[in-house]
């Protein structure tokens, strides 16, 4: 029995699919004000000044707050239906049909959303690890059910899977946040690229 562990933006896609589904649902007002709101905050990631969970903290907050579950979920099944293959490499999804024909366990890990990641996942026959936002009474309050996954992505697969079942295990990723789950591997890829044991 074997595991492979995929995180999904930039790593199975070309891009990061969170932003753009940001862009895609933020209304009018949002993306008016998205400038001087979230501008300094995207600066100093790209700085390496703040890291990508504090970043993904405040365009989410900023983003679905008061929001109505209903109404982001639809987007976000539309997002999955027509966006993602538009996004998804092909070589990646190559990898990912060939370790499904080995009748590998294929699990998605990413701190993007479950809204549009669980759709795509379903239909490929993929578990899947990622990011849950919190709702209240119909509306979303901005933040995390469970706080973000990113940084936790190898707490979560140890939680999920025991990982003595499995004889081999391997991962593809792409960021800082992937390494702890590519540490969990016995094949890693970083960027396309194996790393030594």
């Amino acid at each position: 029995m074997e595991l492979a562990l995929f995180d999904f933006d930039h790593t199975v896609t070309t891009c990061d699919t969170y932003g753009r589904f940001l862009r895609r649902v933020a209304t009018p007002e949002q993306l008016a004000q998205a400038w001087w709101k979230v501008g300094p905050w995207l600066l100093a990631y790209r700085l390496r000044l703040i890291s990508a969970e504090r970043i993904r903290a405040r365009v989410t907050r900023l983003t679905f707050s008061n929001r109505h579950v209903d109404d982001i979920a639809t987007q976000a099944v539309g997002y999955a239906r027509d966006v993602l293959p538009e996004v998804v490499r092909p070589q990646m999804l190559e990898q990912i049909r060939w370790h499904l024909q080995q009748r590998h366990t294929v699990v998605i890990v990413s701190g993007s959303l479950d809204l549009y990641l669980r759709p795509w996942c379903e239909s490929l026959g993929l578990d899947l690890i990622c990011n849950r936002l919190e709702s209240r009474d119909g509306r979303l309050t901005g933040r995390y059910a469970d706080g973000d996954c990113g940084p936790r992505k190898a707490e979560h697969i140890r939680h999920r899977y025991d990982l003595s079942r499995y004889q081999r295990i391997h991962a593809y990723g792409d960021s800082r946040e992937d390494r702890p789950m590519l540490a969990l591997a016995h094949d890693r890829w970083y960027r396309g690229r194996p790393l030594s044991p």
